[in-house]
């Protein structure tokens, strides 16, 4: 195999054609069946192996640096950087994360996996290195996707790239998808190229003629100029090289992502022009794995664990997410004022499914959290009801909005935050661990947090009814049904916002939120069995808190909170707030907030995490246990 003689980017330069064609299509084989393991980013790094191959080939890497924009396409790159044998370990704990690592390698210089950031660092980057030059010089490339060009920060980026003159190469990886569809119309005049059947036709008959040219520098320079010569045939100066160029970046492209020498000669062609330049470069997301080119949605963008021959199977269990999709898709059939929004993430957050029952009414704004919040607001004060739907660690990069567009008007807005909590695999930049402790700082918003199906429905039609903004949390995985949280779950209760009381004892109450209610009741059945009493209270609605449940805990002689979120803040913190309100601070119970350390939490197991962090039915039931045998002699504690 070439792949077993690849021990860093050095080996790539000594191959020829053949072994290079030949490692091409080992490297899709072995990204197949690493995420076949243990799920992960396919589509995407199907896309961008030859692309990545050659980048190598031309780069002295680390030497120079490659920002990979999203991360998650670089799993190529750590092949060819002295990784590929270590990859049955990927997304597993103690194993290589599925984005780039510093502590796994020199080659990976930016780990952020949010969208639309590599070309600021990037631009960092250059700054110091026009600042205090190196010998040889430092060479600094950013590969985006024309998804992430949909992001402010990526203009703003190319803007001062442009104004700055900075010599910064920007790979655009062009394969007309972010997670779905690009939602943006530079990329989509060259869409438009593609599929005009003048294209087509002018691209066969000039490939036919540089099949019969002999082997000569004539024929290289003509099959070089293949691209350039339909661009100007076809059509005009592109949208994004007119853009780009107004900035005072110079454009090159559009070439063929999938030929490696095509690649390699672009990129050196850019380097020597010493100034900032945006290689144009298309590639197909998935290629070379039929499920993945076959796939309508996304081109197996992320998977779960799958047999590589068939391809992924749906899920048998039905998810939160889903959950969500069919309760906003009833609500919107029976409220035409509800409109539906999305950041770049359509299927992902289940309004595809929405959009299918109710056509028209979803808007996807590309990955552009900020602007979505902010026209949310917009949407609000004209008098529709918008819910947006969100990863709840993308809502971090909207906080301004939610603040001071949406909290500071009292806006209307429906803030869905899917994945709440820890995820697990995908690591730090995706645990949604910050959203509790973030809305909680917004003055008026509603936060809501369900413990099962039954309840996302309801609180979702209660968040359509009230006034001002409101959150809405639930985390990743296998949607909870109410039977499996005890006999008292169905009970009906005496307002929308109520908590609701599953267990009752004398030796302490326990407020849980959101999915840490199941274990919360599962520690208290395991406490009762050692003759210790405990009430558990899944709280619902963390803001405004039910005074029946704050006025029970504060009775108690000792109150523990849980929560899926930072402890620092949080959830638990409110709480306690709520119950000194009621009762004054010096009659206020010993409290023990139990959450998320503030600290980053690294990839693995979800469950095992949870585990680790004593947010299981275990570690609840022992915090209590030693809570109750310390003789609840600590003050208000947080533990961290």
């Amino acid at each position: 195999m070439v792949l077993e003689r690849i021990a860093g980017p050095s080996d790539l330069r000594t191959l020829g054609p053949d072994d290079l064609a030949t490692l091409t299509d080992e490297l899709r084989e072995a990204v197949v069946a690493a995420v076949a393991r243990a799920g992960g980013h396919l589509g995407s790094n199907l896309g961008v192996v030859e692309l990545t191959v050659a980048l190598h080939r031309v780069l002295n890497s680390p030497h120079d640096r490659i920002v990979w924009d999203t991360g998650h396409q670089a799993y190529v790159h750590k092949m060819l950087t002295g990784r590929a044998d270590d990859f049955t370990s990927l997304r597993t704990a103690g194993g290589l994360s599925g984005y780039p690592s510093r502590a796994e390698s020199p080659h990976d210089h930016v780990e952020n996996s949010h969208a639309s950031t590599a070309l600021s660092w990037a631009a960092g980057l250059a700054w110091a290195e026009r600042a205090r030059p190196t010998v040889p010089p430092r060479r600094t490339v950013a590969v985006i996707g024309d998804g992430a060009l949909t992001g402010g920060m990526a203009y703003e980026a190319l803007n001062n790239l442009g104004h700055h003159g900075l010599p910064v190469l920007v790979v655009v990886n062009d394969n007309g998808r972010s997670y779905a569809e690009t939602v943006s119309r530079l990329p989509q005049r060259i869409a438009e190229i593609r599929t005009d059947p003048r294209y087509r036709r002018l691209r066969d008959r000039l490939d036919d003629v540089v099949a019969r040219l002999p082997a000569s520098g004539l024929a290289a320079r003509v099959r070089d100029a293949n691209l350039r010569a339909l661009k100007t045939a076809v059509s005009e100066a592109p949208a994004l090289q007119s853009f780009v160029e107004a900035l005072g970046v110079r454009y090159l492209g559009p070439f063929d992502g999938h030929d490696v020498a095509v690649v390699e000669r672009a990129v050196r062609d850019a380097l020597r022009l010493d100034t900032p330049v945006l290689l144009h470069v298309l590639t197909e997301k998935g290629r070379g794995y039929g499920p993945a080119e076959t796939d309508p949605e996304k081109r197996l963008h992320d998977t779960s664990a799958f047999d590589p021959e068939t391809g992924p199977a749906p899920s048998g269990s039905r998810s939160w997410t889903a959950a969500f999709s069919d309760a906003l898709a009833g609500a919107m059939e029976r409220r035409d004022d509800v409109v539906a929004m999305t950041a770049a993430m359509p299927g992902s957050t289940g309004l595809l499914a929405v959009e299918r029952r109710s056509p028209g009414r979803v808007i996807d704004v590309g990955i552009a959290e900020q602007h979505a919040v902010t026209s949310a607001a917009g949407l609000a004060h004209a008098g529709m009801t918008p819910v947006l739907a969100v990863y709840s660690t993308f809502l971090a990069r909207a906080f301004d909005q939610a603040n001071l567009d949406v909290g500071l008007h009292g806006e209307h807005v429906v803030l869905v935050l899917d994945r709440a909590g820890v995820t697990g695999d995908d690591g730090p930049s995706h645990h949604g661990v910050l959203d509790l402790a973030l809305t909680l700082r917004i003055p008026g918003m509603t936060v809501l947090a369900p413990s099962c199906e039954q309840d996302l429905r309801a609180l979702l039609d209660a968040a359509l009814e009230l006034d001002g903004p409101v959150a809405l949390r639930f985390p990743k995985g296998t949607v909870v049904r109410a039977d499996a949280l005890g006999p008292r779950a169905g009970a009906r209760l005496t307002a929308p916002l109520s908590a609701r009381r599953l267990h009752e004892g004398a030796d302490a109450c326990v407020l849980a939120v959101g999915d840490r209610v199941r274990p919360a009741v599962a520690a208290a059945h395991a406490l009762a069995a050692e003759g210790l009493a405990v009430t558990v209270w899944d709280v619902r609605s963390v803001r405004p808190a039910d005074p029946a449940m704050i006025a029970d805990a504060a009775a108690a002689p000792l109150v523990v909170t849980v929560e899926n979120g930072v402890v620092a803040g949080g959830a638990g913190a409110e709480l306690a707030d709520r119950i000194a309100a009621a009762v004054g601070p010096t009659a206020v119970p010993p409290v023990l907030r139990l959450g998320v350390p503030t600290r980053y939490v690294p990839h693995g197991d979800a469950g095992r995490i949870l585990a680790d962090l004593g947010l299981d039915a275990p570690g609840i039931a022992a915090a209590v246990r030693a809570a109750v045998a310390a003789g609840r002699e600590r003050p208000t504690a947080a533990r961290s």
